[in-house]
This record gives structure tokens, C-alpha cells and sequence, in this order.
């Protein structure tokens, strides 16, 4: 019997929680045995996550994990330590916001005008640790990350090389397959444009569309942020009401932080712990 009728307004997605965990059980004996990181990476939730992003073929996700779990072993992102990156963070160009969306998603706030370097393998370490550290404050009931991007004394001058955006996106829609919910893009300059021609055509159509451009003065874009974000809780840059800028030593506590848990999570011996859910549970349990 078929996966999905013909016919179905389903299309290729499998209709129910059942066929989807059909689904994600026929890529995890698609893609043999595992064991150790790898096998504890592969939870069921991120097989789901990676036959969403090919449509549910198996076969384009097996090929899509497998790269995956390859560059993994060689990357190793789950050992950089904030005192790899700590260089990278000291001018806030990129930093986990201490609050959430409405949704419970947690947010990165990236302020590319504070580039303060010019490695490119220190940049993507950072940029990594970063994917790594919001995945693992994500809420019990959230799989995605937002952006907010402020262009505050950013110019062509300062911005990062194409290369290093290239690097960026192919690792952000290859190897964190649906961790984006939305970037939104908070008053980019005109010159921008020129740049975002070039960057637009390194990504996938659903990668795109989850970029949103956002205006001060322009209501109708406004709206998005106001639908995503309590105001109070933001940044003066991005209209909002918190005035607590960025501080690079109660940052850094904080990473040091959870580098702890999630060194504890990948050193434990349990493959049924998915991340990050049952790593919020962890934590939480830790608490009680």
C-alpha cells in the first residue's frame, strides 16, 4: 500500500505522524549503522528535519545526512568551547539574544557593521558554535531559530567576503536543515541591495523565502516583527524597548555556561536523548 494516495492533497509529504515515522525509519535503515555521536545525532526528529528539506525523498536525504554526518566528523561542532570563539564575540557581531519569539524560538542577533576580523575558518567556527548554542536553548516544543540582522554601520567596506557568505549558507541549508524559521533583515541600507544579488543566489528557494526585509518606516513590513517579537523585549536598534546592549563578559559566562551541559550531553552514553528537546529537558531537570 502506498505511502500517500494518489491523488492526496498531500502530495509527497506523508499526511500523518505515522507515515512521517514510516518515513523517517526507512532513511535511518537507508543510511546503515551508526554509532556513537553520530547515532545520538540521528534522533528521529532530525530525520524528520532532513526529509522535509528534500521533500521527503529518501533517497536525496540520505545523500543530504550523509554529507552531513561527514562533515560533523571532521568539523567536530559540538566541541568548539567559547574560549575558541571568545576573539570572534568581542565586538557583539554575533550573539544568542537572551530572550525568545513569541513562539519560544530562540534568537541570534547578528550586527555585521562589528566585523572585527579577517579569518575566515574563525568567522565559521563562530558562526557554528552560535547554530550549536541556539539549538541547544531551544524550547521543548521548537526546532527553529530566528535571526534578527541589524545593519547599524554596516557598508561594503566592513561586510564579510563572498566567500565566507557562500561557506555560511551552504553550511546553514545543508548541515541545520530546517533550524531557520525567519531572518529578518531590520533597515539594510540601498547599497545593500548589491550585495544581497549576489548572497540570494547561493540559497534554496526555502531558505529565501525565509529571509524578510523590515523597514522602521514602513508599517506593512513592520508587522512581522511586531507578530514575532514582544517590543519591550527588544533592542532600541530594531525598535524596540530593552536598553541592556551587548556585554561581552556576562556573554561569555553564559556560554561557558551551557558549553558545560553540552559537553555533559554529548559525553553521555544514551542514544534515545534527542537534540535539543530532551537536552531542555535535562536542564530543566537539573533545576528541580
Amino acid at each position: 500500500m502506498p505511502l500517500i494516495k494518489h491523488g492526496s492533497k498531500c502530495n509527497e509529504e506523508p499526511c500523518s505522524p505515522h507515515e512521517q515515522q514510516a518515513k523517517a525509519n526507512e532513511l535511518l535503515l537507508a543510511i546503515g549503522p551508526l554509532s556513537d555521536r553520530a547515532l545520538k545525532f540521528c534522533s528521529d526528529n532530525c530525520l524528520q528535519r532532513y526529509l522535509r528539506a528534500r521533500n521527503w525523498n529518501v533517497q536525496k536525504s540520505k545523500k543530504m545526512l550523509l554529507e552531513t554526518l561527514c562533515w560533523r566528523a571532521s568539523f567536530k561542532p559540538e566541541e568548539i568551547q567559547w574560549e575558541d570563539v571568545a576573539e570572534e564575540s568581542e565586538t557583539g557581531k554575533i550573539y544568542r539574544a537572551d530572550f525568545v519569539d513569541k513562539a519560544g524560538r530562540t534568537v541570534l542577533v547578528l550586527v555585521p557593521g562589528n566585523q572585527n576580523t579577517n579569518s575566515l575558518e574563525g568567522q565559521i567556527r563562530h558562526l557554528v558554535y552560535l547554530f550549536e548554542n541556539a539549538i541547544f536553548n531551544l524550547s521543548l516544543d521548537q526546532e527553529q531559530m530566528v535571526w534578527l540582522v541589524d545593519f547599524r554601520g554596516w557598508s561594503l567596506s566592513n561586510a564579510v567576503p563572498v566567500r565566507t557568505a557562500h561557506e555560511a549558507t551552504n553550511i546553514l541549508q545543508n548541515h541545520y536543515p530546517e533550524r531557520l524559521a525567519f531572518a529578518i533583515l531590520y533597515n539594510p541600507p540601498r547599497i545593500f541591495e548589491a550585495f544581497w544579488k549576489v548572497v540570494r543566489h547561493f540559497l534554496d528557494s526555502k531558505t529565501s523565502q525565509k529571509v524578510k526585509f523590515v523597514y522602521s518606516k514602513n508599517l506593512e513590513s513592520l508587522k512581522l516583527l511586531n507578530e514575532l517579537f514582544d517590543t519591550e523585549k527588544l533592542d532600541p536598534a530594531f525598535g524596540g524597548q530593552s536598553p541592556s546592549p551587548y556585554n561581552h563578559a556576562e556573554n561569555g559566562k553564559r556560554m561557558q555556561q551551557d558549553d558545560v551541559k553540552k559537553t555533559a550531553y554529548w559525553l553521555l552514553d544514551d542514544t534515545t536523548l534527542d537534540m535539543p528537546n530532551d537536552v531542555s529537558a535535562m536542564k530543566q531537570g537539573s533545576h528541580n
